[in-house]
């Protein structure tokens, strides 16, 4: 049976694919066919529609044609307006310019006219300046001929006339200005001084260089000297003071010029009499007894001085520097107490005048304070003061209104002038200094020599200790104007080279005197 199946299937296989292809065949054809038919139709269609465009595009071109055609009219007319207008302004352009050109020549045709007008003028000036200078000098060598003086005599002579006027009325105005500006400096200076004087009253009494030590009996006298001296050989070496025991009745001077020492002593010595005990061992305990209560004593009185100022917040080093001011002397005046009157004064002061009250106290208390260690560093107290200052980092303001009180400094606030003021209004106080009779002299020789220095002083004597000096010119050598100069000259000269409390007064006297004998 397969045998037959096979060949069958062979025989039909083919048989399909022949039927299969005719039918493909027709279908295809059909296709073409329909398709050719549609093509047709769409070509007929699509030059229907192209005809109908392209009408519909002229039509369009034609309308706007018409409408550029209009614009291009009306533009057309507006440039030959524009150019008519421009025209027209041009001519007019051109007429104002004629007209302008004639009145130009005219002008020019004028000052032609003018011009030669001014030349025969100035010939005929210069003919009349030759006369006029020609005369001049006729005039001139007249004059010289009457006068007997030259020209350049005559301006010299006339010259020396009007300086001599100019420095007349120069030194005039410099009497004037500076009598206006005393009176005012001084009523100012008189009221704001006497407002802290008034407001300032310290006691002060001058300081010795010995302390008396009061004793139980004359007996005590004998046990302080010792076996041969031994004792107060003792106390003389480890306190550094000189012991006069003399006549004077149950008392015993301790002298040195070292107010610490001798208070150290002071102390040394009273305890040793409480005690009764005096011998070296026991001298030199109480000795370093006296010391340590001696440095608490000063850090004591250190701290009632800044709570007297009211000044707070100080390092405890110059705490105890300002303590140790208390046993230390300027012309027997008390620097501890000095320094609370300065701080004091320009504490007021500057209230007065509106300045830093806090920095014009400050710097018043710490002032001196260099002369706490003077003994002990190189340099002037000033230049001490404020190493110590800038050492404990104190304010640079305070340190420079301290620094110029001494004039080492230019003051460069008014504090610091304050800070002088006070200084100088503290020591110049009567009573609150002394001085030593050969600085005394020396002050007073040094102003009279001054003044004898320049040629027309004929005399001078300082009077008033020094606070005044009376100058006596030579009235035949000095006018009026000139006392004005030489008295502003020994002023500026004594402000210079000498040092001096307080101020000093300079008057210039001028003597004239005419005698005859009636017969």
């Amino acid at each position: 049976m397969n045998t037959f199946i096979i060949p069958a299937i062979i025989i039909i296989i083919p048989l399909f694919f022949g039927i299969g292809y005719f039918f493909r065949k027709k279908t295809a054809e059909k296709i073409i066919l329909s398709a050719e038919i549609k093509s047709k139709e769409l070509i007929l269609e699509a030059e229907k529609n192209a005809d109908t465009i392209s009408k519909e595009l002229i039509v369009n071109a034609k309308e706007e044609i018409h409408k550029l055609r209009g614009e291009l009219d009306i533009e057309a007319k507006e440039r030959r307006l524009e150019i008519k207008r421009l025209e027209d302004r041009n001519l007019t352009k051109e007429e104002n310019l004629e007209i302008k050109s004639n009145m130009l020549g005219t002008k020019e045709e004028k000052l032609e006219l003018k011009s030669k007008e001014l030349s025969s003028r100035q010939s005929s000036l210069d003919k009349k300046e030759n006369e006029i200078s020609k005369m001049y000098q006729k005039q001139i060598e007249e004059l010289e001929r009457i006068s007997e003086l030259t020209l350049e005599d005559a301006k010299k002579q006339i010259l020396f006339e009007v300086e001599k006027e100019v420095q007349h009325e120069k030194i005039s105005m410099i009497k004037r200005l500076n009598h206006e500006a005393e009176e005012e400096a001084d009523k100012n200076a008189k009221k704001i001084i006497s407002y802290a004087i008034q407001k300032c009253s310290a006691d002060f009494v001058s300081e010795n260089t010995v302390s008396i030590i009061d004793l139980p009996n004359d007996e005590m006298k004998g046990r302080i000297i010792g076996r041969e001296g031994r004792n107060i050989r003792a106390i003389e070496r480890l306190t550094g003071v000189d012991l006069i025991i003399d006549d004077t009745p149950e008392a015993v001077i301790l002298s040195s010029f070292d107010p610490i020492r001798r208070e150290i002593a002071r102390i040394t010595l009273e305890k040793l009499i409480i005690d009764g005990r005096i011998h070296p061992a026991r001298i030199e305990e109480m000795v370093n007894k006296a010391t340590s209560e001696f440095n608490k004593k000063i850090k004591e009185v250190g701290e009632n001085a800044t709570f007297e100022a009211n000044i707070h917040n100080l390092h405890p080093k110059l705490v105890q520097l300002l303590g140790r001011l208390k046993y230390r002397t300027s012309f027997g005046q008390n620097v501890l107490k000095h320094s609370l009157e300065v701080s004091y004064l320009a504490g007021l002061m500057a209230s007065e005048l509106g300045a830093n009250v806090r920095i014009a106290k400050r710097a018043g208390l710490l002032h001196d304070i260099g002369k706490a260690v003077d003994h002990e560093m190189e340099g002037t107290h000033v230049e001490i003061g404020m190493k110590l200052l800038k050492k404990y980092n104190e304010n640079e303001k305070v340190i420079h209104a301290m620094s110029t009180h001494h004039g080492d400094y230019e003051p460069e606030t008014v504090e610091a002038v304050l800070v002088t003021a006070a200084d100088a209004l503290s020591a110049a106080r009567p009573g609150a200094r002394r001085e030593t009779l050969g600085n005394y002299i020396e002050r007073l020789e040094g102003l009279e020599n001054i003044a004898n220095s320049y040629d027309k002083v004929e005399s001078s004597y300082a009077i008033q200790a020094g606070r005044e000096i009376r100058v006596l010119v030579k009235p035949e050598d000095a006018s009026d104007d000139d006392m004005v100069l030489i008295c502003r000259d020994i002023k500026k000269q004594v402000e210079e080279e000498l040092d001096y409390p307080g101020q000093i007064k300079i008057t210039v006297i001028r003597e004239t005197r005419t005698s005859d004998y009636a017969k």
